[in-house]
C-alpha cells in the first residue's frame, strides 16, 4: 500500500536550534490538532465510509498526514539538537528534557501526551466529513498561531507548506462533500 521515499516531503534545514520554538511547533507533533492526530482520524475513519472514491480521499491525506508528522519531528529536532544543558535550562525545555532528552515524543505545547481522545471516528459520512473540515481548519489556525511566534525563515518555510497542506486537504473534503456524499444520495435516502 505504502511506498516510502527516504526524503521529506518538504526540506527542513535549520541552521540554528531553538528549544522555545521547539516546545510550541511540537503541538503539532502529539497535539490535538496535530499530524498524528489527523492521520489516525483519516485511517479510521476510511472504513465506514460507503464510496471507493472516499475511501481513497481518506487513504491519500492521511497517507499525507504521515509525511507531515515526519516532517514536525525533523523541525522539532532540528530546533533541539546539540544543546548545551545551560541552553535547555535557560529556554525552559527542562521539563521536556528529563523526561525525553530531546528525542522526539508526541505532545502538546501544553505537555499534554498524544491520546486517542484527540481523534473522531462516528462510521457516519456527514459526521465525518464535517468532523475532517473542522480538523483541517483547527490544523490550519495552529499554524497559523505557530507562524505568529516565528521569525527564523528557516523555521517558517516548512511551516507554511505545512499550512498550505491544511487549506488543500479542506478543500478535499469539501470536494467530496459536494460531489461524493450527493452522488451517494444524500442524509435523505440513508434514513429512509
Amino acid at each position: 500500500m505504502f511506498q516510502y521515499e527516504k526524503k521529506l516531503q518538504y526540506p527542513v534545514k535549520i541552521k540554528n536550534p531553538n528549544p522555545k520554538l521547539a516546545q510550541v511547533i511540537i503541538s503539532q507533533f502529539g497535539g490535538p490538532d496535530g499530524e498524528l492526530a489527523a492521520s489516525m482520524r483519516y485511517f479510521s475513519q476510511r472504513y465506514g465510509m460507503p464510496l471507493p472514491e472516499l475511501k481513497g480521499l481518506l487513504t491519500d491525506i492521511a497517507t499525507e498526514e504521515l509525511s507531515h508528522l515526519e516532517m514536525v519531528g525533523a523541525i522539532v529536532y532540528q530546533l533541539t539538537r546539540n544543546l548545551t544543558i545551560d541552553e535547555i535550562k535557560k529556554s525552559g525545555f527542562d521539563k521536556y528534557f528529563v523526561d525525553h532528552t530531546t528525542g522526539i515524543y508526541p505532545v502538546a505545547a501544553s505537555g499534554a501526551p498524544f491520546t486517542a481522545a484527540y481523534l473522531q471516528s462516528k462510521g457516519d459520512v456527514i459526521t465525518d466529513l464535517h468532523e475532517d473540515l473542522a480538523a483541517e481548519q483547527k490544523a490550519r489556525t495552529t499554524y497559523d498561531n505557530i507562524l505568529r511566534l516565528v521569525d527564523d525563515p528557516d523555521v517558517r518555510d516548512p511551516i507554511k507548506f505545512l499550512r498550505e497542506r491544511e487549506i488543500v486537504h479542506y478543500q478535499r473534503f469539501g470536494e467530496a462533500w459536494q460531489t461524493k456524499w450527493n452522488d451517494y444520495g444524500g442524509a435523505a435516502d440513508k434514513t429512509a
